[in-house]
C-alpha cells in the first residue's frame, strides 16, 4: 500500500493489468531516443517537451519547496499499455514524468499534450506524492494501532492497516488532482499553449464520476477548475 503511494496517475485512471514478469519489462526510453522518428504524433510530443522543460523547471524553482527540478521525461513504448501519464521520483528524488505511447497517439494536438505534461509538473512541484506518502503512512499507522487496541490478532491488524492505509492514499487524490489542473493550466499557458483547447482531452476519456474514494474527480469538474485558472492569467 505504502508502494502505491509512490506514483500519481495523470490526467486519466490507468488500467489494472495482470503484471509481466519483471525481467521482461522493458523500461521507459528517453525522449532523445526519439528524435529520429518519423511519427508525427511523437515529434509533436517532442516539439512540446523542448518548449515546456525550460518554463517546468523555472516554474519549480520559483514554487517548490525544495528545489529538485531536473525532470527526467520518458516514453513508455511498449503497444498494449494504455493511454497514461504519472509522475513518479527517482532514487535521488528527482521529478521523472512517463507518458505511454498510447496516450501520445490518443491526443488531437499539441495543447492537449501540453496541458497532460503541464499536469503532471504541478503534481511535483506540489509535492503530492511526499503528501501522498505521508497519508498513507499516517493511516497505515493508525488503522494498526485501533485494530490492537481491540484485540486484534495479527491478520486482523493487517487488515486494518492495509485499509487504513489505502484510505489514506485516496484521502485528498481528488483534491490533488484538481490541484495539478490549476497549476498544469499556468505552466501550459505560460508554455505558450492553450490549456482551454488542451483540456478538451477530457471529452474523450471516461467520466469516474464522483466516487467515495476514488481516485479522480469528474471531468467537469475539472474543467471547471480549468477554466476558473485561465480566467485569473
Amino acid at each position: 500500500m505504502l508502494v502505491a503511494a509512490l506514483a500519481v496517475t495523470g490526467c486519466v485512471e490507468a488500467t489494472t493489468e495482470k503484471p509481466a514478469e519483471k525481467d521482461s519489462v522493458p523500461p521507459p526510453v528517453p525522449v532523445s531516443a526519439f528524435a529520429a522518428s518519423n511519427n508525427s504524433k511523437i515529434q509533436d510530443f517532442l516539439a512540446v517537451v523542448r518548449r515546456m522543460e525550460p518554463v517546468a523547471r523555472r516554474e519549480c524553482r520559483r514554487r517548490a519547496i525544495t528545489a529538485k527540478c531536473n525532470f527526467t521525461i520518458l516514453i513508455d513504448n511498449r503497444k498494449k499499455q494504455p493511454a497514461n501519464a504519472f509522475q513518479a521520483l527517482d532514487d535521488k528524488d528527482q521529478p521523472v514524468i512517463v507518458f505511454t505511447r498510447a496516450l501520445i497517439q490518443e491526443t488531437r494536438n499539441q495543447d492537449e499534450l501540453a496541458f497532460v505534461l503541464g499536469h503532471e509538473v504541478a503534481h511535483h512541484i506540489l509535492e503530492h506524492i511526499s503528501k501522498t506518502r505521508d497519508s498513507a503512512l499516517e493511516g497505515f499507522l493508525v488503522g494498526g494501532l485501533q485494530a490492537a487496541v481491540k484485540g486484534g490478532d495479527a491478520k486482523a491488524i493487517e487488515r486494518a492497516e492495509q485499509r487504513s492505509a489505502f484510505i489514506g492514499i485516496r484521502k485528498y487524490s481528488k483534491q490533488y488532482e484538481l490541484e495539478a489542473d490549476a497549476l498544469g493550466t499556468v505552466i501550459t499557458a505560460h508554455s505558450g499553449y492553450n490549456p482551454l483547447r488542451g483540456a478538451q482531452y477530457f471529452h474523450r476519456i471516461p467520466d469516474p464520476g464522483d466516487k467515495y474514494l476514488g481516485s479522480h474527480p469528474p471531468n467537469a469538474k475539472r474543467l471547471q477548475v480549468v477554466r476558473q485558472a485561465v480566467s485569473k492569467l
